[in-house]
């Protein structure tokens, strides 16, 4: 049984047309698309709107109930493009070179696509299963899913309760020494947002003084940022890094485990940094890390201000607290620093050693002969955490092929977001199998 991958890019293309910029969000168009088009494939969809204007759909495709569910997740709001930043515009979804263009290509209105076709096409066959097959596309995503996933849980957990789901934040492509590997989300880390606040001395700007709020901040701040905090190891990084070294060939395959010694971390992650964003990524899912990104002091160029603060997104590894992360901290931004917990999450990990992740390095050496699924955790976040917390083995799978010239890395987020037809058709095509296979149609 094959699917037709031509309806992933319909589907993809009337999504992207629709604009879920975020915020505000404004969903329910979007979910009401995705309803019609369950309740024309013949399935009962249910729209939930937590608040007005924020959709999100849940749809249920019956197994026999012998196994537990599969939920097949993905989030329907994007983030804001600037229109004139754009070679192609942002909600037209126009296909140009070879590539369908529009914000949510990549984040991640191509997996609700893929996924809406992956579900109908087993509906359609009549097949087989031994799982439900559970379909859910939310709301706000892009801000905290307060408005989708989290309030899915709280509200309705019976809708969304299952053994395995498939997210966003995995199956990227990448070649390194030759050997292709595709990253397979088995994990990420957790949020901790964090004001800081310093005090100061206020006066005239033209008499300079030590106890600055400002320069303190500052100063603060670029020590935490050059800070080299402890690291900490995970079974997903591990077993990363050890697979990626398995295909190396020698000295790399013995150099690259070093990356895993904090003696020797910094020399290796140096000597990757011709690998470009790998060695940034693997220094993230390594340790808790912090980044400046919001300041805020004063309200006149001739008036040194008392206050000074700072926004930091932080980002702390399965198993740490928030605490944990500002302990860490205090070494180098020293006692002046009030720090305040603005947001907070857990990390997490799912076991790579499971039936579904044996099925992605399956159907993945059937499309991409000699390529490696390994496992990968994801340095920001996702609405896999709300489910990870109610026991669901959650795994980040939306398979894209390296291309030439392009980083699909970088594109989530970024202006002239795109995917290619031919990676669509490949996602399409690895999905369905996927799921296929471990729901047992048959």
């Amino acid at each position: 049984m094959s699917i037709e991958t031509n309806l992933s890019v319909k589907y993809l293309q009337d999504l992207i047309r629709i604009d879920t910029t975020n915020p505000p969000g404004n969903e329910l168009p979007a979910a009401q698309y995705l309803a019609e088009v369950l309740r024309q494939g013949g399935l009962e969809p249910t729209v939930l709107e937590s608040a007005p204007g924020r959709g999100s759909v849940v749809a249920r495709l019956r197994g026999d109930g012998s196994q537990r569910p599969l939920l097949l997740m993905s989030h329907i709001d994007v983030v804001p493009a600037e229109a004139r930043e754009w070679t192609h515009p942002p909600f037209a979804a126009e296909i140009a070179d070879g590539y369908l263009w529009g914000r949510g290509a990549v984040d991640t209105k191509n997996l609700t696509a893929i996924e809406l076709a992956t579900l109908l096409t087993l509906k359609h066959a009549g097949a087989s299963l031994q799982r439900d097959v559970i379909f859910a596309a939310t709301a706000d995503e892009e801000v905290g899913g307060k408005y989708g996933m989290a309030w899915l849980v709280n509200t309705h957990p019976e809708l969304v309760d299952a053994e395995y789901a498939i997210n966003e934040g995995g199956g990227f492509g990448l070649e390194i020494g030759g050997k292709r590997f595709y990253l397979v989300q088995t994990g990420e880390k957790g949020v901790c947002w964090m004001k800081f606040t310093v005090k100061g001395t206020p006066g005239h700007g033209s008499i300079p003084h030590d106890d600055n709020a400002v320069t303190k901040l500052a100063d603060a701040l670029t020590r935490a940022s050059r800070a080299r905090l402890p690291q900490h190891r995970t079974a997903t990084v591990d077993r990363l890094v050890r697979a990626l070294a398995a295909a190396q060939p020698f000295p790399a395959s013995v150099m690259l485990p070093l990356v895993l010694n904090p003696t020797f971390e910094p020399l290796i992650l140096k000597q990757m940094a011709k690998a470009g964003a790998v060695g940034m990524v693997l220094r993230a899912t390594l340790h808790n890390t912090v980044s400046p990104t919001v300041l805020k002091a004063g309200s006149k160029t001739n008036v040194i201000p008392s206050e000074a603060t700072a926004e930091v997104d932080g980002r702390i590894m399965p198993g740490f607290k928030p605490e944990d992360l500002v302990r860490e901290l205090r070494p180098y931004i020293g006692d002046e620093v009030q720090v305040d917990i603005t947001t907070s999450s857990d990390g997490y990990e799912s076991e790579p050693a499971s039936p579904l992740f044996d099925l992605f390095q399956q159907v993945l050496s059937e499309h991409d002969s000699g390529s490696v699924a390994v496992p990968f955790l994801v340095p920001g976040g996702t609405d896999g955490r709300f489910l990870a917390d109610k026991g669901v083995k959650v795994y980040g799978f939306s398979p894209l092929r390296q291309e030439p010239g392009l980083n699909v890395l970088e594109l989530a987020h970024a202006r002239n977001e795109r995917i290619s037809l031919a990676n669509l058709e490949f996602a399409t095509q690895v999905v369905y199998d996927v799921v296929h296979k471990l729901c047992g149609g048959a």
